[in-house]
């Protein structure tokens, strides 16, 4: 039999300033014991061994929080513990993300050698103003020379961009874009500007001092965006998300394709199989109480629930649909039990497909560009 696939996410929980749209957890802290996180990351590393038992590697993915403030060793570390629990894929894909801070850009050699071949910078913007205004430590320049450090230090990098930012226009994005294609790395992940309840700019958002474009702006800025990528040969594979062939992050396309991947660190999250249920796993957010509870139980678990099948089958097709080449519509029947039809609306399939928002394409549920820049308002017409 095959061992079963298994994808591992590392969250590391501590930045050094809040950003103003940020809803993950991410704390700021004066100092970090590194070594003492180190050890517990390890030992939950060490708990989710005993418990999953033999699966192959096929990627990890070192996220934040700012993981960039990470000790290289720690990273070296947490790689070797991993893939000796289980044996990783000859082509393993280990993800880290960073901020283009000279600080950070320093570390990028070091975290090389332990082990990261692929880098995500959180860039956010190629505009000192838009930076000033995000809430981001770095400059144009600063993040520019990161890019140009990361791309002659690792074979993969991708970097993110926020776009439909208050004031901005069709053209002013068109030619942000446009440099940061230029640039010349393999993945691009886009994203519109959220605001999300508990951040500053919701808040900001809900006092009338912060307005983002109006909807047909923003509707006109994604459909660049997907033009604009395309035509540079990094054509949209999900929603955010842009990539030249071969270059898609293995990593997130676990979750979309609703596969197994273990959490580990504060507010972590997860998706395994246990004695034949899948359940939602889920760590202490505080990174105080997370850390504390590692080191008196050896994981610092929250909580961990079977999903039943109209669960899974709804999570599979939320994930799914938000990729280009959808969701198998037998794998949809198979996690539903064969009860799919008491879980989408088929009057309501009907109706989406008949107004070009989704297709029944190989076998496959298929959300269309304009289903997908609506994803939202399309699940909830399609579920039950």
């Amino acid at each position: 039999m095959t061992t079963a696939e298994l994808a591992l996410y590392v969250h590391w929980p501590f930045c050094k300033a809040k950003c103003p749209y940020c809803d993950f957890n991410s704390h700021v802290r004066r100092a970090i014991d590194q070594e003492r996180w180190r050890r517990a990351l390890l030992a939950e590393l060490e708990h989710w061994g005993a418990r999953l038992g033999p699966r192959r590697l096929v990627s990890v993915f070192f996220g934040g929080g700012t993981p960039s403030l990470m000790a290289p060793e720690t990273v070296a570390a947490v790689l070797a513990r991993a893939c000796a629990l289980w044996p990783p894929e000859n082509d393993l894909e280990v993800t880290l993300e960073a901020n283009p801070t000279s600080v950070e850009r320093g570390r990028f050699a070091a975290y090389r050698a332990a082990g990261v071949n692929r880098v995500s910078i959180g860039v956010q913007a190629l505009d000192d103003a838009a930076l000033r205004a995000l809430g981001r430590e770095h400059s144009r320049a600063e993040a520019c020379a990161a890019l140009e450090v990361a791309l002659a230090t690792f074979p993969r990098v991708s970097f993110d961009l926020i776009y439909a930012r208050p004031g901005q226009t069709v053209a002013q994005w068109e030619a942000e874009l446009n440099e940061a294609l230029a640039i010349g790395t393999g993945h691009l992940s886009l994203y519109q500007l959220t605001l999300e309840p508990g951040t500053r700019f919701f808040a900001q958002a809900q006092a009338g001092l912060l307005v983002l474009p109006e909807e047909e702006v923003q509707a006109e800025l994604f459909e660049r965006t997907q033009e604009l990528t395309a035509a540079a040969g990094l054509p949209a594979y999900e929603i955010s998300n842009h990539a030249r062939v071969g270059e898609e992050c293995r990593h997130n396309l676990v979750y979309w394709r609703y596969g197994e991947y273990v959490g580990i660190g504060p507010g972590a999250h997860g998706r395994v199989l246990v004695d034949g249920q899948r359940l939602a796993t889920s760590t202490l957010r505080v990174p105080e109480r997370w850390l504390a509870q590692v080191e008196r139980c050896g994981h610092g678990i929250e909580a961990a629930e079977a999903l039943v099948p109209r669960e899974q089958a709804i999570e599979a097709l939320m994930m799914g649909l938000r990729l280009r080449e959808g969701v198998p519509i037998a794998r949809l029947e198979a996690l539903a039990k064969g009860a799919l039809d008491r879980i989408i609306d088929g009057r309501a399939l009907r109706r989406a497909r008949d107004a070009g928002l989704v297709e029944a394409r190989d076998d496959r549920l298929v959300a269309t560009p304009a289903g997908r820049e609506r994803l939202d308002a399309l699940l909830r017409a399609l579920l039950r």
